[in-house]
Order: C-alpha cells, then sequence, then structure tokens
C-alpha cells in the first residue's frame, strides 16, 4: 500500500512522466521495483523542491539568505534534469534563481565562509545547461573569492594562504564536500585547470589532517568521531573531485587512493537494513538518511566510472539506493536526518542529535544518488 500511494502522490504532483532512455553497462543498476525507480524517485523528489519555500533549518520564518542545504538540493535537481535531459525541470530550477538578479538579491548569500559560499555551485551549473553568461559571472566570483583574501584577514588567513590554500579553510570534514564541489564546477564551466587544481591541492591536505587508518574521517582534528553525515560530505566530494579530475592530476593518484579506502569500510559497515548510522562505528546509533544516500552516490558512481568493482561493490550499492526511498514518504520527505550539526569533542552530542523529516540535508543526496543511476 505504501508504494502505491508513493506512486499516487508522484502521479499528482508531475502528471504523467516523459519517457527517456538511459544505458547501464553495470546489471546492478537495471530492473528496478516498482516504487524505487530512480526516474520516478527522483522526479518525485525534484518537483517536490521546486514546490517548497526557500529553507530555513526548519525554522518557519525565509531565511536571510540561501542556506547550503538548499544549495546542495537544488545542485542535485539540476543534476537530475541533465541525466534525464527534462527541460521543463530544468526551467523550474532556473526561474526559481531569476529572481536574484533583481528583486531577491538579498537572498544571495556573501562569500566569507564555505557554508555560504557553496551557492555559486547553482550559477555555475545553471550556466553548463543554459549557456547564460550572468549564471556564469556570478558563479566565478564565488569560486574566486574563495581564495582571495578578504580586505582584513583575521588570523590564520594569511597563512593558509601562503600555502595556497582556502583561506575559508577550517579543517572541518564539512568542507571537503563545500569547497571542492564550487571549485569543481568553477573547472566544468570554464575549462580553467586552476580550480580544479587547488581543489585537488586542498582535499590532500584534509586527507592528510583527518582521514584515520581505516578509511573514515574524524569530523575535525579535535572532534575524533566519526559522524555520519561528515563522512558522507567526504565521500561525495571526492566523488565530484574524482569525476572531473584530469588524469595527469599529481594529486589523482592519493585522492583516489583515499576514496577507495573509505568505500572499502562503508562496504563492511552497512547495516543489515543496508543503511549507515549517525557514528559509523557504533552499532547501536540511529541510522541516518542523509548519511546513507551520501554514500549511495558515491558508491553508485565509483561503480558505473569503474574505479570500483561491481562484482564487491555493484550490490552493496542497489541495496543503499533501494532501502533509502523506503524512508520517503508521501510528500517527497525522506525521514531520519540528521539536525544541523556543529562539531563537538563529545560522543553523545552525535548520538542525541534529532531526528528530523524533509530536511534538505537529506533530500539533497536522494537527488545526487538518482542523477548518478539515470546519468552516463
Amino acid at each position: 500500500m505504501h508504494t502505491k500511494r508513493i506512486h499516487l502522490a508522484i502521479l499528482v504532483l508531475t502528471g504523467l512522466l516523459t519517457p527517456f532512455t538511459a544505458v547501464f553497462a553495470q546489471k546492478s543498476f537495471k530492473d528496478w521495483p516498482m516504487g524505487t525507480e530512480p526516474a520516478v524517485i527522483g522526479l518525485f523528489v525534484a518537483n517536490h523542491f521546486v514546490a517548497s519555500p526557500h529553507s530555513n533549518f526548519g525554522q518557519p520564518e525565509p531565511p536571510a539568505s540561501i542556506t547550503y542545504p538548499e544549495v546542495c538540493t537544488w545542485y542535485g535537481a539540476l543534476k537530475l534534469a541533465k541525466a534525464t535531459g527534462n527541460r521543463e525541470l530544468l526551467q523550474k530550477l532556473a526561474l526559481r534563481y531569476d529572481p536574484f538578479f533583481a528583486q531577491s538579491e538579498s537572498l544571495v548569500p556573501k562569500p566569507d565562509h564555505v557554508d555560504h559560499s557553496v551557492f555559486g555551485a547553482i550559477p555555475l551549473e545553471l550556466y553548463q545547461q543554459t549557456s547564460q553568461t550572468r549564471y556564469l559571472t556570478t558563479g566565478k566570483e564565488f569560486a574566486d573569492k574563495q581564495w582571495e583574501l578578504p580586505a582584513s584577514p583575521r588570523d590564520g588567513q594569511q597563512e593558509l594562504a601562503n600555502k595556497g590554500l582556502s583561506w575559508q579553510s577550517r579543517m572541518w570534514i564539512d568542507d571537503m564536500y563545500m569547497i571542492t564541489i564550487l571549485q569543481v564546477e568553477a573547472f566544468r564551466a570554464t575549462g580553467n585547470k586552476d580550480y580544479i587544481n587547488r581543489a585537488a591541492k586542498e582535499m590532500v591536505v584534509y586527507l592528510d589532517a583527518i582521514q584515520q587508518p581505516n578509511g573514515l574521517f574524524y569530523h575535525a582534528t579535535d572532534a575524533p568521531f566519526f559522524w555520519g553525515r561528515g563522512n558522507g560530505w567526504m565521500a561525495a566530494g571526492m566523488t565530484e573531485l574524482l569525476s572531473a579530475l584530469p588524469a595527469e592530476n599529481p594529486d589523482r593518484a592519493k585522492i583516489m587512493d583515499g576514496y577507495k579506502k573509505m568505500m572499502a569500510t562503508l562496504k563492511q559497515l552497512q547495516d543489515k537494513n543496508y543503511l549507515w548510522h549517525q557514528l559509523l562505528d557504533d552499532p547501536t546509533a540511529w541510522a541516518e538518511t542523509s548519511c546513507s544516500g551520501m554514500f549511495a552516490f558515491a558508491l553508485i558512481t565509483g561503480v558505473k566510472k569503474g574505479w570500483l568493482e561491481e562484482k564487491d561493490y555493484g550490490l552493496t550499492a542497489r541495496n543503499a539506493w533501494t532501502a533509502l526511498v523506503k524512508y520517503i514518504n508521501e510528500s517527497g520527505d525522506i525521514k531520519d536526518v540528521c539536525e544541523g550539526t556543529n562539531k563537538k569533542n563529545d560522543q553523545q552530542y552525535y548520538l542525541n542529535r534529532q531526528r528530523i523529516t524533509g530536511d534538505m540535508h537529506g533530500q539533497a543526496p536522494i537527488l545526487w544518488a538518482a542523477a548518478a543511476l539515470l546519468g552516463n
């Protein structure tokens, strides 16, 4: 009954689906059971995003500026539109952005922090799909300012710049999605290797600082816990970077090694219901959907691109997706998403985080994973 209601809700939201073709070399990603089809689920969640107001971390009032979870969800919906050739969805996503050129300009974040700067990935992706230079101008500004010191740098920011790193670096695990995706998108949009090279250099520094021998990552150097979504940010960041990083880049081998070490441990830690937990190494912690979606995206991409052997990882990735979509309700909201989380040197702090339904931290990776399954 649950599956039938989901499909009915999808038809109400979207009307008849436009057919499309996608060719998969992998057997693991064919013949989806009803209610788990990436095309259906992806469009359902994307259209739900389009119809949603700008998010404010669960608060009823509108945000002062666009938040990073919304950026990540928006980006996922754009990637889905590209993977499926859905021009109608692309138009809706572009229309959501267009007010920022005029009356809603104040909603555009200032490029003064990793969580704000990631906004630039949206206009950069819109430029790639529409070729409209007005998007490129804004996106490049965000990417460039992530490496340009502010007029009055704070303590430590000049030192970071002297090392060739972004002055926005914090040595928090989250950074390696927020910094990486912006620089990767700038490279994709312009072809300028400066963007991708500095993203790779930054990633190597984070690998050295917080990746542990088991392949997982501490939340930060002073928060030695394998927080689920934090590791998800790293998994997704490495996946996006490796997808764009030229073969000749000198840092590629180290990043690929870090990615594979992480995927091997994640395969071992996937639970009997095919998800991962709020603290990855604590089987008594609750199953958490945002990290599970991020890991699904990383695994799916790795199998499809041949970084991971399908015989070893194909079923792991497939099972993660089919388990994850069962947590999506009739409104298109995914359940059991960890609330926004700061770092803290306290294990119980992570275990006590609230479980949210419909939080965009969880909506985003559903769209990333669906797009990965449907794309080339």
